[in-house]
């Protein structure tokens, strides 16, 4: 997949689906998947490249860091389809507009990864400054997606807003895009339940640890990728190394505990699923002060050092908390592996 902040190095002409896509849920996937067949595309592709490999790609790790082999001039001059892809904004126009930064539920790699993996082949990451956000819908379409982007078709939520101060609506885009001969595509809210599906409601439901709900809305489990670094190594001591990670700064995390995860990455072929407990807190047993994600994978040995490790969480199975001693700690971690074992057991993945 191509990935470039700049118009001018884009692929064009485009299918596009427009959003800021956090989570990449089922209801944006909704809309995504209505440019993959648009184009003509019917598998995911295989690498992730960018124009700008040290802020586009910082984070991936090494096995998504795999260079096309064509160039984007090469690859335009072969098109006879629209190139699927993804417009969004960076940063989110409600960080830029407040001015705080903004925990995200899939920072930039793990959005990349995701979008990549529904068969898009080109992720636009659009800077949100004080220019586009005074541009006008009229100007947004015509100017950004007709003459720069050469759009043929277009993907939008129903709740969708663009232009200066969000005035341009759904059925501005159409009869904008119709002046054009594009068509726009327009997904409904995609509903679990009786409410619909949402980056802020699975919020809510990680902070309370409702992985069951978070699975059903996104599609698949909420993951945490990071890299090892080296820890206290205190797990050592007692019988049960951890790998600890080093997450994204902008990542969304859930309700501190302990929970089974699923982690892939501690293996190198074919990434297959090592069952583990996670702990997510601040270790109160030992004063740690600081907020820290710890693996103990279950049935393996080997050096993770430096390995960027996926942990897809499963289910939650305690708060943390403090206990009396090391030993009294020692048995509960021993218990919660057993859980952990029955828990993965019943539930592959």
């Amino acid at each position: 997949m191509w990935i470039t902040s700049s118009l001018t190095t884009a692929i064009t002409p485009t299918a596009i689906a427009l959003g800021n896509f956090d989570g990449v849920h089922l209801g944006h996937q909704a809309v995504i998947g209505a440019v993959v067949p648009i184009a003509g595309k019917a598998a995911p592709p295989s690498s992730i490249s960018s124009d700008q490999p040290g802020a586009a790609l910082r984070g991936l790790s090494n096995r998504q860091r795999v260079q096309t082999s064509i160039s984007p001039a090469e690859a335009t001059g072969a098109l006879v389809t629209p190139v699927p892809t993804v417009m969004t904004f960076l940063p989110h126009p409600q960080e830029f507009f407040s001015g705080q930064a903004r925990p995200l539920l899939t920072p930039l790699p793990e959005k990349a990864a995701q979008i990549s993996r529904l068969g898009i082949e080109q992720l636009v990451l659009l800077p949100f400054d004080q220019h586009l956000a005074n541009l006008s819908p009229e100007d947004f379409v015509e100017s950004l997606l007709i003459n720069q982007l050469r759009v043929t078709s277009i993907s939008v939520g129903k709740d969708f807003c663009f232009g200066k101060r969000r005035q341009g609506s759904v059925d501005d885009l159409k009869t904008l895009a119709a002046r054009h001969g594009v068509q726009v595509h327009i997904a409904p809210l995609t509903c679990l339940g009786t409410e619909r599906i949402s980056s802020s409601r699975i919020r809510q439901a990680l902070a309370t640890a409702d992985l069951e709900t978070v699975r059903a809305l996104l599609g698949r489990p909420y993951s945490l990728t990071g890299r090892v670094v080296q820890g206290q190594q205190l797990g050592r001591t007692l019988g049960f190394p951890t790998a600890n990670l080093l997450l994204p700064v902008d990542k969304f995390l859930p309700q501190t505990g302990v929970y089974s995860v699923w982690v892939q990455g501690a293996t190198q072929t074919p990434y297959p699923l090592v069952p583990a407990v996670m702990n997510l807190g601040t270790r109160p047993t030992v004063k740690g002060l600081a907020l820290t994600v710890e693996v103990h994978l279950l049935n393996w040995t080997g050096n993770l050092y430096g390995k960027t490790l996926d942990v897809h969480l499963h289910s939650f199975l305690r708060p943390e908390q403090k206990f009396d001693s090391l030993d009294d700690l020692k048995a509960q971690i021993q218990r919660d592996c057993q859980q952990a074992l029955g828990e993965l057991a019943r539930s592959p993945y």
